[in-house]
């Protein structure tokens, strides 16, 4: 039985869906104003392994995960380029869109833009305003009333006195306590701005994801999900506008990825130790990427270095190399197989991606020692459930001449060249040209069956 660790239960609990094998879960998303850095590609890559892994449990998912394409952020950086937010969110959205398909992130089933719920999010304020727990303050902003919400801090653990005493009071604040936050933000000159019962104006980052998720998925679903980093205050506001909008639970099963850090420190675009995915990728091949996030717990801090990667990419080479001498017989997995029967353990304890490729890794080491081709076909499709081992093995090893250098064509005249000096039995040269090819990052792989290449 699959079992989540859920944050807002402080446990591992066994999964029992709201309608029998239906799973409705939602993430949150981007905030479309600049290129995806690894943190994002953290959030994409774990949950594209949930909801393949849901998917391959037979379960029928409806999967969202929305894109923020309103907020100050982006109409600071608008102004900024001197273009429109629609230019500004709409090339980013397709950068995003190409960072995650290079990771091999499947789309999600709805990616809903907060400028299209507009509306639902101005039923939910006013819904909240006739419960009582939403007010306009002098300065036209309308503000949640988190000391009439029962039960506010219980995701995250943190009492309303404690978030009190940790809050400075605000000189002249509008609000009626410094803890409420913001639904509607009143319109200032030269924002974009939406007509509202309380005038014209925006709405809070908040409430955007309780609107859009309660459109798409129901008051009450299964599963959301997202960074550590939103836990509170974004994912504890969500609950508290929902629960307070609606009257039901929001959702059974809350869902953290742990931070990518650098130098022990969370990697983000606040503090400037950041690293897009495009940067990246100029370095890496893209599954050596997703590989490196998967090896990992996803609950784990993951600690970001070249040396890391290159780690990943050895190991990763190694999977390959396996299917490589091996060629795969794909068949339909045998789930009652040991192997296939632990990869699927692993993965229904907590989505334990680092457990599951631990089986992996026996695996191959089974391949290489029977060579086995219903072993390596079993090695393919297993990896293949997580997104990774899914390239033909000769294409992935021989990477990218933008990363080697040497094109393939330069490559193969070379290897041509050796065999030619082999049989001519001038060994000077044909080391010659191995050691020359290894210092353009080109390793040479001799067998009986003649001399395959890789980039290093």
């Amino acid at each position: 039985m699959l079992k989540i660790y859920n944050s807002l239960k402080r446990e591992k609990q066994p999964f029992t869906p709201i309608e029998a094998n239906k799973v409705r879960m939602y993430v949150c998303g981007m905030t479309v104003y600049d290129y995806c850095h690894l943190g994002h590609a953290r959030v994409m890559v774990v949950f594209d392994m949930v909801y393949r892994w849901l998917k391959a449990s037979g379960y029928d998912v409806t999967y969202v995960r929305n894109i923020t394409d309103i907020d100050d952020k982006i109409i600071k950086r608008a102004a900024e380029n001197n273009e429109t937010i629609l230019q500004l969110t709409n090339r980013f959205i397709a950068a995003m869109h190409e960072d995650a398909d290079a990771l091999g992130v499947l789309r999600p089933d709805h990616e809903p833009r907060a400028t299209d719920f507009v509306p639902e999010m101005l039923d939910l304020i006013g819904q909240l305003q006739l419960r009582g727990l939403a007010y306009q303050a002098v300065d036209g902003d309308v503000n949640y009333a988190v000391r009439k919400f029962e039960g506010y801090g219980k995701l995250s653990g943190k009492s309303l006195d404690d978030l009190r005493a940790g809050e400075r009071v605000e000189v002249d604040s509008a609000k009626q306590d410094p803890l409420d936050f913001v639904l509607w933000k009143h319109a200032k000159p030269g924002e974009p701005a939406w007509q509202s019962p309380w005038g014209e104006g925006r709405p809070g980052w908040h409430i955007e994801c309780s609107a859009m998720s309660s459109q798409l998925l129901g008051k009450h679903f299964d599963i959301h999900g997202g960074g550590q980093d939103l836990q509170f205050p974004h994912h504890e506001n969500e609950i508290a506008q929902s629960e307070g909008a609606h009257q039901c639970t929001f959702v059974n099963y809350w869902m953290h990825n742990g931070f990518v850090r650098v130098d022990n420190e969370k990697m983000s675009k606040s503090l400037g130790n950041f690293f897009t995915i495009r940067e990246v990728l100029k370095q890496f091949d893209a599954e050596v990427i997703r590989f490196f996030i998967l090896r990992a717990h996803y609950r784990s801090a993951l600690n970001y270095s070249d040396a890391h990667l290159d780690d990943a990419k050895r190991s990763l080479d190694s999977l390959y190399f396996a299917l490589r001498d091996v060629p795969p017989v794909l068949a339909p997995i045998d789930w009652a197989n040991d192997y296939a029967a632990r990869f699927a353990a692993a993965l229904d304890e907590d989505f334990d991606s680092h457990g599951a490729i631990a089986v992996l890794f026996e695996l191959a080491g089974e391949v290489n020692r029977q060579r086995d081709a219903n072993l390596s076909g079993l090695l393919k499709a297993l990896g293949g459930l997580i997104g990774l081992l899914e390239r033909d093995p000769q294409v992935y090893l021989r990477g990218s001449a933008e990363v080697g250098g040497l094109d393939d064509a330069a490559i193969e005249q070379a290897i041509a060249d050796r065999a030619a000096a082999k049989k001519a039995k001038n060994f000077a040269e044909a080391d010659r040209i191995r050691d020359e090819l290894k210092s353009s990052g080109i390793i040479l792989d001799d067998s009986p069956q003649g001399t395959s290449w890789r980039r290093a």
